[in-house]
C-alpha cells in the first residue's frame, strides 16, 4: 500500500507492508530520490532493571549515494559521527512516547537506501521511524513529527532543501507530538561578507554544514566575517513556527495511518517498586534524615548519607518483622527524596544546595596550567570541573569524513572531543571509546563555539574537554573552558562564549525554572535545557522534555533566565581572559603569503632540492600553490618559520640565474659579503641526511656536504670551514 502526503513543504511517499513484514512495524519513506527503510522490533521478555531498553540505530549505506566505503575494509563498519548523532536525535524524540513501566528490549533500525543530495536525511529518518513505530503493535498512541526550520530573506521556511539551507540564516531542528514539543536542536554558524558587507555568503569551514545567524544582532569583524547570535524573541518566534508545522504533520500522520495501525499487543508493565507502608514509615520516622541528606553540598556525601539511611531502615524492627526487601526500600527512599526535592523548590523556592532558583554555583578559572599544551583552561563551577585543552595543527591534521549527500570528503578543521571518565562521578568504571552521550556533548560544544572563531585562519584546531568532576552541566563547562582555552592558545576568537544548563519543575499547577542545574535537579526535574551564547545572543541550544510539552511562555521565561545566568558567567570569564599569558614559545607558527607565481620554480629548486633543504634546515612544512603563488609555512618554532619565510622571500627577489659572483658579493643577504676561500669558525646548526648546515655570520648558513665530513658531527659543535662555491644562491663549504 502506498500513501502520498504533501505536508510541511515536501512530498512524502510511504509504502506499508511491502518489506520487513516480520518486524513489529516497518515502513519505506521516499522523498524525491531519498529512500529510507525504518523497522521496529521487540523482544518478548522484560529486562530486570527499571529502565526503558530502547536502541535506535541510524545507518547510512554507501551504495545509497553510489559510493564504495573508503578505507581498508570495503563495507560499512563502525558508524560515523553523523550516524551516531542522528541516532541520538531520533532516540531523544521517540523515547518519551513509551508508557511508564515498559521494559521490553526494543530496537528501531533506520537504513538510508538511496540518498538525494537535496533531502534532509535527519528529518526524513525521524519521520520514517516515527510512522514505523506508530504502525507497530507497540503501545505508542501518537506519531512524532520532526521539522527543520530555515529563514531566507527574513521569512521562515519549513524543511528547506540542503541547497536552500546554505542560504538560510537559521538552522533549527524540532520534534514533537501535536502541540507538545519534545526535542530542540539549534546552531548558529557565521557567514563571510564582502568588503561592503553585502552579499552574505555562508561559510562551511568548520563542519561542512551551513547554518544560521540573526540579522538583529551581529558584529562585522575585519570586513570578512559576520558573527551571528539569536536574541530570545527570535528564538521563541522560530520555535512557535516549528510547533505549528509539527502539529500539522503529526495530525496528518495520525489521520492517514490510524486505520493501518496494528492491534496493540497485551503486555505487562513494571510497577513502581515501592510500598505505601514503607513510604508512610519514611514520612513518619525518617523525613528529617532525608532532608539532611538532600541538602548535603557534596554529591558523594549525599549518596553516602542516603545509603546509610537505607541500611538503617533495613535494620529497623518494622522492616525485619514485615520482611521488607532492600530493593523496595531503596526505591521508596528514592521516590520520597524526589518528592522532597521538588516540593522544596516549588513551595520554598530553595534548592538542595541552598541556592535560590537563579543562583549560579561558585566559579573558578585557571588558564594555561599545562606548560606544554598550546592552550589550556581549568574551569570549575561548583562540583563540575572541565579541563579544556587546545592543540593547533596544519592542514594535514584536519579530520576527513564522508557525508552521504556530498560528493567529496569534508575536511573538518575545528574538532571538539569530550571525555567523561568514571572517576568524575566517583565510579570505578573502565575507560571505553566515546559513546553517544560523549559525542553529543562534544557536538553541542562545537556548535556553540565555532561561530566565534576566526574562520579565515588556515590552522586546524582540536579542543579536548577532560571532565574531571561532574555534578551536572559538564557540557556547558566544556563550552566555557573551551572558549578560554582557545584564547589561551593565541587563536583569534571574536567573542567569549558561555553555556548554562537550565531545569524545570512542574508540580501542583506551579512551575519553577532553575539556573545552572546540578545532577540531582537534572535527575528529578522535568526538563534539561542547555543554552550557550555570547553577551549578544544565543549560538547553540539543546532541549529535552521529560514530561508532556512545554508552553511558549515557560520556554520564553527559561530563555531569559538563561540569559541572566550566561551574562553572569561571561563577566567572570572576562576577568580570566584579561589575565591569559599565551605560551608563545610552544605554539606552532603559520605564515601565509604570496609571491610571483613564476618564482615558485626557484623555491622548489632542481629536482625539489631547494625546498627539501629548507624543510630539513628549518624543520617546517612548506605548501606551494603554483597557480596563485601562495606559500604556506608551518612549524613548531616561531623563529624557524620566520627564517624559512625570509629565505623564500630572498630566493624570489634574486635574478633568475642567481646573483653570486665568484670572488665578489652575494645578494642572498644584501648586507653580507662572502669571498671564495674565506674561512669561518662556524657552529653546526642542523644535521641532515645530506650534510650539515654551518652558521657563518649575520644569520647566514652554509652547507657542508656529507661527502666532505670526516668525523662525526653533532649540533652545537664548532668547526673550521671555508667558502668553496655558491650554486643556486646557496653557499657550499669545505672543511679546513
Amino acid at each position: 500500500m502506498q500513501y502520498t502526503l504533501n505536508i510541511n513543504n515536501q512530498v512524502e511517499i510511504f509504502e506499508l507492508n511491502k518489506v520487513a513484514k516480520q518486524a513489529a512495524g516497518s515502513v519505506i519513506l521516499r522523498i524525491k530520490n531519498t529512500v529510507i527503510l525504518a523497522t521496529v522490533a521487540r523482544d518478548d521478555e522484560q529486562v530486570e532493571g527499571d529502565f526503558l531498553p530502547l536502541t535506535v540505530q541510524y545507518v547510512e549505506k554507501s551504495y545509497a549515494a553510489g559510493k564504495i566505503p573508503g578505507g581498508y575494509i570495503k563495507r560499512e563498519t563502525k558508524p560515523g559521527d553523523f550516524e551516531t548523532l542522528t541516532s541520538r536525535i531520533i532516540d531523544r524524540s521517540l523515547r518519551p512516547l513509551f508508557p511508564k513501566g515498559y521494559a521490553y528490549p526494543t530496537q528501531i533500525v533506520i537504513y538510508v537506501l538511496s540518498a538525494d543530495s537535496e533531502v534532509d536525511l535527519q528529518v526524513a529518518a525521524l519521520n520514517a521511524a516515527s510512522v514505523a513505530l506508530y504502525l507497530s503493535d507497540l503501545p505508542v498512541e501518537q506519531p512524532v513529527c520532526g521539522v527543520r526550520i530555515g529563514r531566507i530573506n527574513n521569512e521562515f521556511i519549513i524543511n528547506p532543501s540542503n541547497s536552500e539551507l546554505k542560504t538560510s540564516d537559521i538552522d533549527l531542528y524540532v520534534a514533537g507530538v501535536k502541540d507538545e514539543l519534545l526535542m530542540i536542536e539549534m546552531r548558529s554558524i557565521p557567514q563571510s561578507i564582502d568588503e561592503d558587507t553585502t552579499p552574505i555568503k555562508p561559510i562551511t569551514n568548520f563542519d561542512g554544514i551551513e547554518s544560521a545567524n540573526d540579522v538583529n544582532v551581529f558584529d562585522i569583524v575585519d570586513s570578512k566575517q559576520r558573527i551571528n547570535e539569536f536574541d530570545e524573541e527570535l528564538m521563541v518566534e522560530a520555535i512557535k513556527f516549528a510547533g505549528e508545522a509539527i502539529l500539522k504533520g503529526s495530525l496528518a500522520y495520525e489521520e492517514k495511518f490510524l486505520s493501518h495501525k496494528k492491534d496493540i499487543v497485551k503486555l505487562e508493565y513494571k510497577k513502581d517498586i515501592n510500598d505505601e507502608n514503607i513510604l508512610a514509615c519514611i514520612e513518619e520516622n525518617y523525613k528529617e534524615d532525608i532532608k539532611f541528606a538532600i541538602n548535603k553540598m557534596a554529591k558523594s556525601e549525599r549518596a553516602s548519607e542516603l545509603n546509610e539511611l537505607i541500611k538503617k531502615i533495613m535494620k529497623s524492627d518494622r522492616a525485619i518483622s514485615e520482611e521488607w526487601e532492600e530493593k523496595t526500600v531503596t526505591n521508596s527512599v528514592e521516590k520520597y527524596k524526589k518528592k522532597i526535592v521538588r516540593n522544596q523548590i516549588i513551595n520554598e523556592r530553595v534548592r538542595a544546595d541552598g541556592r535560590g532558583l537563579k543562583d549560579i554555583r561558585p566559579i573558578s578559572i585557571e588558564t594555561n596550567i599545562l606548560p606544554n599544551a598550546h592552550g589550556s583552561c581549568l574551569f570549575t563551577r561548583g562540583q563540575t570541573q572541565a579541563l579544556a585543552i587546545v592543540t593547533l595543527g596544519g592542514e594535514s591534521d584536519a579530520q576527513m569524513s564522508e557525508i552521504l549527500t556530498e560528493k567529496q570528503a569534508v575536511s573538518e578543521r575545528f574538532m571538539v572531543n569530550y571525555n567523561f571518565p568514571g572517576f568524575s562521578v566517583g565510579e570505578a568504571s573502565p575507560l571505553r571509546a566515546p559513546g553517544r552521550r560523549e559525542l553529543g556533548h562534544g557536538n553541542l560544544a562545537k556548535r556553540a563555539l565555532s561561530p566565534t572563531i576566526d574562520m579565515n585562519t588556515e590552522q586546524v584546531i582540536r579542543l579536548v574537554s577532560e571532565i574531571l568532576e561532574s555534578n551536572g552541566s559538564s557540557s556547558m563547562a566544556t563550552v566555557c573552558g573551551g572558549s578560554l582555552a582557545i584564547r589561551a592558545a593565541g587563536i583569534k576568537s571574536y567573542k567569549l562564549v558561555a553555556g548554562i544548563a537550565m531545569g524545570l519543575i512542574f508540580e501542583d499547577g506551579k512551575h519553577a525554572v532553575l539556573s545552572d542545574i546540578m545532577g540531582l535537579e537534572d535527575h528529578d526535574g522535568d526538563m534539561d535545557f542547555k543554552v550557550a551564547g555570547t553577551m549578544d545572543g544565543i549560538t547553540a541550544l539543546q532541549m529535552d522534555i521529560k514530561l508532556g510539552g512545554i508552553s511558549l511562555d515557560v520556554l520564553k521565561e527559561a530563555l531569559y533566565q538563561a540569559k541572566e545566568g550566561r551574562e553572569h558567567i561571561l563577566n567572570i570569564m572576562k576577568e580570566a581572559d584579561n589575565n591569559i599569558v599565551v605560551n608563545e614559545d610552544i605554539i606552532p607558527k603559520l605564515e601565509i603569503f604570496t609571491v610571483d607565481p613564476g618564482k615558485i620554480v626557484d623555491i622548489i629548486g632542481q629536482g625539489g632540492k631547494t625546498i627539501r633543504e629548507m624543510i630539513e634546515r628549518f624543520n617546517v612544512s612548506i605548501d606551494l600553490d603554483r597557480d596563485k603563488g601562495e606559500v604556506k609555512i608551518s612549524g613548531d618554532n616561531k623563529k624557524d618559520v620566520e627564517l624559512a619565510k625570509d629565505t623564500i622571500i630572498k630566493i624570489t627577489q634574486k635574478e633568475s640565474k642567481g646573483n653570486f659572483k665568484r670572488g665578489g658579493k652575494r645578494d642572498f643577504k644584501k648586507d653580507v659579503v662572502f669571498k671564495i676561500g674565506e674561512e669561518f669558525d662556524g657552529e653546526v646548526k642542523k644535521i641532515v641526511d645530506f650534510g650539515a648546515f654551518i652558521h657563518l655570520k649575520d644569520g647566514v648558513d652554509g652547507l657542508l656536504h656529507i661527502s666532505k665530513i670526516k668525523n662525526h658531527l653533532k649540533e652545537g659543535d664548532i668547526v673550521r670551514v671555508k667558502v668553496n662555491d655558491d650554486k643556486n644562491g646557496k653557499i657550499s663549504l669545505d672543511l679546513v
